[in-house]
This record gives C-alpha cells, structure tokens and sequence, in this order.
C-alpha cells in the first residue's frame, strides 16, 4: 500500500492513474457531504463555479443546489456548506450539486478516479475502507490552492493509521503530514479550532462555531462514501 499526499489541489496528482484518491476538506466540504450522504443523500455533483453548478442543477430536475463563497451559503441556492443544513428530511434521496470553494476543486481535479470522502469525522471508517488498497493518493483541498493546517493533519493522521495496515508514505507531501500529524483528539481540536479558516468561521457567528466544533470530532460517522 503506497500512500502519497498532495497538500493542495494543484495538479497533476502524484501515484499512478488507477491509484484511490480520498478527498479531505475538514472545513467543511468533505465533512459535510459525509453527513449528507450519511443522512441519505443520493448522490454528490461537484461543481467548480456558480454558473457550471446552475447548468447542472437545471440537467438534474429535483437537485438541491448546493455551496458557499467565503463561507456563506451562495445567494439562490438550497443550501451552503454547514453539515447541520444536511439533514435526512432534506436530502435524503436528493442530487446534491456542489459548489463549495475549495473542496469542489479537490473532487474535479480526481474525476475519472475511485474518489471517496474523508474527514475527521469519518477517519477509522475510511482506514478500514482503504486496508488493501495497492496505491492511495490524499488530495487535500486547502485553501485557494494553499495547503491548510486542519487538512494536512487529516491526511498525517490519515497516513499513520494507515501505516498499522502496510501503508507506506511516498514522497515528502506524505512524510510531511505524517510527522505533523496530531497525536489525540484533543490536538485534533486545537488544530482545526485553531486554524485559519476555523476562525475565520468562528468569527462569521454561533452558528458556524457549531460547525468547526463538529468537524473537529473524531470518528462520529462510521461510514465512508463515494462520489
């Protein structure tokens, strides 16, 4: 099992062409569109801007449209980027179209690969969905094509759990996250609440400080998904 890490979503992925890509955008996109899916969801449409995401909510009669720009929910849409909007009443059995700002550019820079969502919130989940698999590529979403400290050490810890498995990190993208890796839970949330982009969301309210709270915590969803 060989592992690389690409910290942002600047092409081209490293591994080979057939090798998993697992998607981490901890604030919030792939945590999110976990608990989407978890909630029953049906199925997830990345979109890489605002109008590709209103053409494809127009080619899916029923989608929700779905997103944010620098945080908030994207005026005209059905819902932002808060996992707390995802509930079953909402989206179970919807097309979600998605046009986050940064996790939307992660899943299109996979597309054509087995893509799955990982995320602190589903971690041991997506450890267990990856043992045997010959070769991982972690594409981190950072921010605006920048790596970002809370999906880094995702992808570290990631990669150390990993390793328990037969795992071996490729290249200085996958060693470098694997040494700042946090340690426990409560590093987890010092790191994710003590981010840029957490209290960036801490500062927008209440309301998002759930979210960046929720996204720091570690293996409440025991499911891992595809898109």
């Amino acid at each position: 099992m060989r592992i690389h890490v690409l910290p942002a979503p600047v092409g081209p992925l490293p591994g080979p062409s057939d090798a998993t890509a697992v998607i981490i955008d901890v604030l919030r996109a792939t945590s999110t569109l976990t608990r989407a899916l978890a909630n029953g969801a049906a199925r997830v449409i990345e979109a890489a801007t605002v109008d590709e995401a209103i053409v494809l909510g127009q080619r899916h009669p029923g989608s929700l449209l779905c997103g944010e720009r620098e945080g908030r929910i994207i005026p005209g849409f059905d819902l932002g980027n808060s996992p707390f909007e995802y509930t079953n009443e909402r989206v179970a059995g919807k097309t979600l179209v998605f046009a986050s700002t940064n996790g939307s550019q992660a899943l299109r820079l996979a597309a054509g690969r087995t893509r799955i969502l990982a995320a602190f919130v589903n971690l041991s989940a997506v450890v267990e969905r990856l043992r045997g698999a010959p070769e991982i590529v972690i594409v981190c979403s950072g921010k605006l094509g920048e790596p970002s400290i809370e999906d880094t050490a995702c992808a570290g810890l990631l990669v150390r759990r990993l390793r328990d498995h037969g795992g071996e990190p490729v290249g200085e993208g996958a060693t470098q996250a694997e040494r700042d890796a946090p340690q426990d839970e409560a590093a987890i949330r010092e790191v994710v609440e003590g981010s840029e982009h957490g209290r960036y969301l801490w500062s927008l309210g209440a309301e998002f400080a759930s979210d960046v709270a929720w996204c720091a915590s570690l293996d409440v969803i025991d499911q891992v998904f595809e898109v």
